[in-house]
């Protein structure tokens, strides 16, 4: 069987851009490992809400000893109260580093890899490994919110939802350590105006240019 080649892509975007689900897709088609990196801080979120430590870094870091990604990927991270704690938690610089470590520990045993989040391209893969490719996902608020509203199973009134994502980009664009932001050679990708097939699609064109090189 031939090796496959490396291939390390970058995703990066707002709250509820469609991300999640277009890295999910091309990780199915091309193979990859793929790492959610606000899983992470949500299950970290998950955990201060539940045991309200009083040293936080402490805390997180005893628990990142004994914890996999793939258990953090099969829990439940999505309510709510975890979205709205989450960005808070986002801007500790403390907790970035214990989150970026294990980030790198995963990402250093694996060259076909998918990482998604939203200081991917800029921070976690801007060099050794740099990412072969980086997407950056926008939505309008209006599509964005509506569908994170029907993910959460409409349980929060449409105008919370709406408050909460505007309120989560923003701290995450104007936070100080680590602000989302668009790479300059990050490949544009336009939810709103696209159905999964063509997102799908406009990645794979992208892809495909780079396993041919």
């Amino acid at each position: 069987m031939a090796k496959l080649k490396k291939l390390i892509i970058a995703c990066d975007g707002e709250s509820a851009s469609g991300k999640s689900t277009a890295a999910k897709l091309v990780s199915k088609k091309y193979n990859l490992l793929l790492i959610n990196s606000g899983l992470i801080y949500r299950y970290c979120s998950k955990l201060i809400i539940k045991e309200k430590p009083k040293n936080i870094t402490l805390f997180l870091k005893n628990k990142f000893k004994k914890i996999s990604y793939k258990a953090i990927a099969k829990q439940n991270l999505h309510s709510e109260e975890i979205s709205n704690y989450v960005a808070v938690l986002a801007k500790n610089k403390k907790v970035r580093k214990i989150v970026h470590e294990l980030q790198m520990k995963i990402i250093k045993k694996n060259n076909r890899i998918c990482v998604e989040g939203r200081d991917i391209a800029s921070k976690i893969l801007a060099k050794n490994p740099k990412y072969d490719l980086a997407f950056y996902f926008k939505c309008n608020l209006k599509v964005s919110a509506y569908r994170r509203w029907l993910d959460i199973k409409k349980k929060v009134p449409l105008v919370e939802v709406r408050r909460s994502l505007n309120n989560r980009t923003l701290l995450d664009k104007k936070r100080k350590n680590s602000p989302l932001i668009k790479v300059k050679d990050a490949i544009l990708v336009q939810t709103d105006k696209l159905n999964k097939k063509e997102v799908l699609a406009k990645m794979s064109k992208a892809i495909e240019k780079v396993l041919k090189n």
